[in-house]
């Protein structure tokens, strides 16, 4: 079982308990592990503590600061955590497609692609001359080519890595202090580029509804049409749909997984150590 196992195990196991607050000695126990170990793990791989991350996704203690209008970076400030991170919008830049390309689904578009790993799991990313324009997550390793080439049923695709795919993946490293920037090219109606838009506007460490969004797109009433937009992102944690949530402070699905969903924020977390 590899470090990322255990620790969606560890998080999954946090999830059905919270309402106990299970000790580090429940948690460790439940994955196999020591004390002692479990914990110097969980904190190399999500940056806080196994206590903190407790903290952080009691469900209840985030509905209720949610429901006071507090933003979740106060709830970091609550869990012993302080300082500041990156937004997103400071070095990702979206590029829509042209109409001509979005017609002709990508006809003749020369793609790389390349599969990499990150600490939530293999995805497969892949660009064109002009910015990143897929990265997900794997699932089924025999489906995961299939599903980008049908989104781009016109391309030309090349098996290969690019230095845009290297940029793009350094959001996953431990330090955001240099982070290159990041172009992304985008295939989208122009209601879900500018969803897409205002998903790379919430920072690290905190979280948006999806009626705020709707609120900050200027389309209150379209709170739908806003989750189709946020669920349809073809660009995983770099366009950071991971960071909405329910009005009501439950976490809520995502396309990748809740669980991996919910690893995410715990590591926009460590950004605020």
């Amino acid at each position: 079982m590899t470090d990322y196992q255990r620790v969606a195990q560890a998080i999954e196991y946090i999830q059905q308990h919270f309402k106990a607050q299970p000790s580090l000695e429940e948690v460790a126990t439940a994955v196999h592990l020591s004390p002692f170990h479990f914990q110097r793990m969980f904190k190399e791989w999500a940056g806080i503590s196994p206590k903190k991350f407790l903290q952080f996704v009691s469900l209840g203690h985030a509905k209720k600061l949610l429901l006071e209008q507090t933003p979740l970076f106060e709830t970091s400030l609550d869990t012993g955590l302080s300082g500041s991170s990156r937004l997103h919008d400071l070095f990702v830049t979206l590029e829509g497609m042209t109409p001509g390309e979005y017609k002709n689904k990508g006809k003749d578009l020369p793609i790389n692609y390349s599969r990499a790993g990150t600490p939530f799991g293999e995805v497969l990313i892949a660009s064109t001359t002009k910015g990143i324009c897929h990265l997900s997550f794997i699932e089924n390793p025999a489906e995961a080519l299939p599903l980008l080439t049908a989104l781009f049923p016109g391309a030309v695709f090349h098996h290969t890595a690019d230095i845009l795919q290297e940029n793009a993946l350094n959001i996953f490293r431990a330090n955001w202090q240099d982070l290159p920037q990041v172009k992304l090219h985008l295939k989208g109606t122009p209601f879900q580029l500018k969803v897409w838009e205002a998903l790379l506007k919430i920072p690290a460490g905190q979280a948006s509804t999806y009626a705020a969004i709707a609120q900050s797109i200027d389309h209150p009433k379209a709170v739908r049409a806003v989750g189709s937009a946020v669920g349809a992102n073809p660009i995983a944690y770099l366009i950071p749909c991971h960071r909405v949530i329910r009005s009501t402070g439950i976490i809520g699905d995502y396309h990748w997984g809740t669980t991996r969903k919910t690893a995410m924020l715990g590591w926009d977390l460590q950004f605020f150590c």
